[in-house]
C-alpha cells in the first residue's frame, strides 16, 4: 500500500512505504508505480449542449421530459437552487410585494401586488378547531355586546367627522332594515272602511301622538234621564265552568237591535229638551279608544241647529268585533281566519254567550220604560238588554247625551240588584295568536291567557270597558270560549268566566278615562266650530291618523234620517 503524504517539492512527491522506510521521488514519472497510477486516470465526456443564439434557455424539451406534468416554480429559483435552503425577503422597490421560495416548487411562492396577471391559490381547506377553543367565539361575542351596551348607555357627544360618520351609519342601519326579517310576516295594506271620494273635503288630520296627551276631568257626574227594556238574571253556575267541565256553546235564536243615534226615537225626543251632543255607547267607545285601534272605521257626524249627532252608516260593519287587532302579527289569511270571519264569528259567540249564561225562561227584571225598539210586526224573541240614557255636562256649553246599555243582572251579596256587561273573548287559533293554549293554561295560569288577550285584543277590551263604565255597569264578566276543532268555525265550547269591577279593570289595561274624554272633547270642538252639514270622520287604515271630511249632505242618507232633520227644522 502506497500512501503519498507530506507536501509537494519542486514537483516532487514523498513516499512513505511503512515501517519507518521513507524516500524522495523528484521525477515522479520516472518511478514505476507512480507512472502506473497516471496511466489509470478516469476520462470526462461533457454532455450535448444547445446553443441559442437568440436568446438563453434551452431550445426545446427534451424526449424523457415531454410527458411529465409541469410543476410551477418560484421565479427567483435559480438564487437558491445551489444551497437547497429557504429564503424571504421583501422588495421595498415594488410597494412591498413579498418574494419567498423554497424547495420543492412551491405553487405558494410567488406573490406580486402590482402584476395583473399572477393571482394567488387559496387554500379553502377547512382546519379543525380545537375543543378547548370552540366557545372562544361566542363568549368573546357576548362580552362585546355587553361592553357596547354598557357604552350606549353612556351619552357621548359628537363632533366633527364623528358625528357625519353616526348619521351615515343610522342612514345605512335605516334602509338595511326595511324589509321583513327571516320569519317575520310581512302586514299587508289595510282596505279603508269606507271609499273617500275625490270631491270630499279635509277639514282636518288629528294624529295620534297629539291625541294621546289630551286630558279632560269631568267636573259634574252623569245623570239618568230614562231606563228601558228588560233584563235576566245571570246564572251563576257558569262561573264553576272550567277546562275540564267544559260547557258546550249553544245557539240561542234572539234579535239584537242595533240602532243608530238618528233611528232612535227616545234620542229624538230628548233632542229637543236636552242636550246638544248625542250619540250611543258603542260610538263614543269607538272614539275615546281611537288611539288604540289599528283597523279603519268611519263614523258620519251631523250639526243640525248648532246640535251633534254621531251616527253609523247602514251598511257599514260597525258594529262587528275586531279580533287580534293590535297583535304583532294580526290574522292576513284568506279563507275562515281572515279578518271580516274572524270577526262574524267573534260576534256570533258574543251574542249567544250573552244569553246563554242566563236564566232564560224565569222572571225578568223590568225596567221604567219598555224595550222602545220592539214592533209589534216583530217575529222571535228579543235579547235580554236593558238601555239606559244619561247625560254628561262637558263643560264650556256642551252637554252629552248618549244611550248605553246592560246585558243581565245579578243579586249581590247584599241582597241588591247589579248590572252586567257580558262579553266574550274567542280563541281561533293559538298557534297564530301568541302561543299560548287556553286548555291548557286556563286553569292554572288565568292571568297569562288574559294578558295575551290584552296584547292581542287591546282596543276591543278598552271599548267595552268605557262601555262599561259609561253605562254605570256593577261588573265586566268575560267568558272564555274557544273553537272545539281547529277547522271548525261553528262549533264552540265554554272553557271559563271571569269577571271585574269596571273601574278596576280600566286600572289594569292602563285605561285613562281623563285622556278619554279628552279626545271626545276635542272631536266635538272640531265639528262644533264648523258650519250646518254633513261630516265623516275615517280612522285610516294604515296610518295612525283621523281625518275629518266634509261630505255632500245626500251622502249615506236614509229616508228615516232625512224625515227626523225636516222635522227638527219645522220645529225650531
Amino acid at each position: 500500500m502506497i500512501i503519498m503524504s507530506g507536501i509537494c517539492r519542486d514537483s516532487g512527491f514523498r513516499i512513505n512505504l511503512g515501517a519507518g522506510r521513507v524516500f524522495d521521488i523528484w521525477q515522479p514519472w520516472q518511478h514505476p508505480v507512480i507512472s502506473n497510477c497516471c496511466n489509470m486516470a478516469a476520462h470526462f465526456v461533457p454532455p450535448a449542449t444547445q446553443d441559442n443564439n437568440d436568446g438563453w434557455g434551452p431550445l426545446g424539451i427534451p424526449d424523457r421530459y415531454k410527458d411529465m406534468p409541469y410543476q410551477p416554480f418560484s421565479k427567483m429559483s435559480e438564487w437558491a437552487g445551489g444551497s437547497s435552503i429557504n429564503y424571504s425577503f421583501t422588495d421595498r422597490k415594488y410597494g412591498g410585494g413579498k418574494y419567498s421560495g423554497g424547495a420543492g416548487g412551491s405553487q405558494y411562492a410567488y406573490l406580486h401586488d402590482e402584476e395583473e396577471n399572477s393571482f394567488q391559490l387559496v387554500d379553502t381547506a377547512r382546519t379543525p378547531r380545537p375543543m378547548y377553543a370552540r366557545g372562544r367565539f361566542l363568549r368573546n361575542q357576548r362580552l362585546a355586546r355587553g361592553r357596547q351596551n354598557f357604552r350606549n348607555s353612556q351619552p357621548v357627544p359628537l363632533k366633527g367627522g364623528k358625528m357625519k360618520d353616526n348619521r351615515m351609519r343610522q342612514t345605512r342601519n335605516k334602509w338595511n332594515n326595511r324589509g321583513p326579517r327571516q320569519g317575520q310576516i310581512q302586514v299587508k295594506n289595510r282596505e279603508s272602511s269606507v271609499i273617500v271620494q275625490p270631491s270630499w273635503k279635509i277639514i282636518e288630520e288629528m294624529d295620534f301622538p297629539r291625541l294621546n296627551k289630551l286630558s279632560l276631568r269631568l267636573s259634574k257626574e252623569a245623570t239618568d234621564l230614562l231606563t228601558c227594556g228588560e233584563l235576566e238574571f245571570y246564572d251563576k253556575q257558569y262561573d264553576r265552568v272550567t277546562v275540564k267541565n267544559e260547557r258546550r256553546l249553544q245557539r240561542i235564536d234572539r234579535i239584537f237591535h242595533k240602532v243608530t243615534t238618528t233611528d232612535d226615537p227616545i234620542i229624538r225626543k230628548l233632542a229637543k229638551t236636552e242636550g246638544n251632543v248625542y250619540a250611543t255607547d258603542s260610538i263614543l267607545a269607538t272614539l275615546m279608544c281611537s288611539i288604540r285601534s289599528n283597523y279603519s272605521w268611519d263614523i258620519i257626524v251631523q250639526k243640525v241647529g248648532g246640535k251633534l249627532f254621531f251616527d253609523k252608516r247602514d251598511d257599514s260593519e260597525f258594529d262587528l268585533l275586531t279580533v287580534s287587532e293590535t297583535s304583532n302579527e294580526p290574522p292576513q289569511e284568506e279563507g275562515i281566519n281572515s279578518p271580516r270571519n274572524l270577526a262574524l264569528e267573534a260576534t256570533f259567540i258574543n251574542h249567544n254567550l250573552s244569553q246563554q249564561v242566563l236564566k232564560m225562561g224565569e222572571e225578568k227584571f223590568k225596567l221604567d220604560e219598555p224595550n222602545p225598539f220592539i214592533s209589534e210586526d216583530e217575529v222571535g224573541e228579543v235579547a235580554s238588554v236593558a238601555y239606559r240614557y244619561r247625560k254628561w255636562d262637558l263643560d264650556g256649553g256642551v252637554v252629552l247625551v248618549a244611550r248605553c246599555e246592560h246585558d243581565a243582572v245579578t243579586v249581590g251579596s247584599a241582597g241588591d240588584n247589579q248590572f252586567i256587561n257580558i262579553k266574550a273573548l274567542n280563541e281561533w287559533d293559538s298557534r297564530l295568536s301568541g302561543g299560548v293554549e287556553w286548555r291548557q293554561k286556563l286553569d292554572t295560569q288565568r292571568g297569562a291567557v288574559l294578558a295575551n288577550e290584552l296584547k292581542n285584543n287591546a282596543c276591543k277590551l278598552a271599548k267595552w270597558t268605557v262601555q262599561a263604565l259609561l253605562a254605570n255597569s256593577d261588573w265586566i264578566k268575560f267568558g272564555y270560549v274557544s273553537r272545539m276543532h281547529l277547522r271548525d268555525t261553528s262549533r264552540h265550547v265554554i272553557l271559563g268566566t271571569q269577571q271585574f269591577r269596571p273601574s278596576d279593570f280600566a286600572s289594569q289595561i292602563n285605561l285613562n278615562m281623563d285622556n278619554a274624554w279628552g279626545i271626545l272633547r276635542c272631536i266635538i270642538d272640531l265639528c262644533m266650530k264648523e258650519e250646518d252639514g254633513k261630516y265623516l270622520l275615517v280612522k285610516d287604515p294604515n296610518k295612525p291618523v283621523i281625518r275629518l271630511y266634509k261630505v255632500p249632505d245626500n251622502t249615506f242618507e236614509s229616508d228615516d234620517e232625512g224625515a227626523f232633520f225636516d222635522e227638527g227644522e219645522e220645529d225650531e
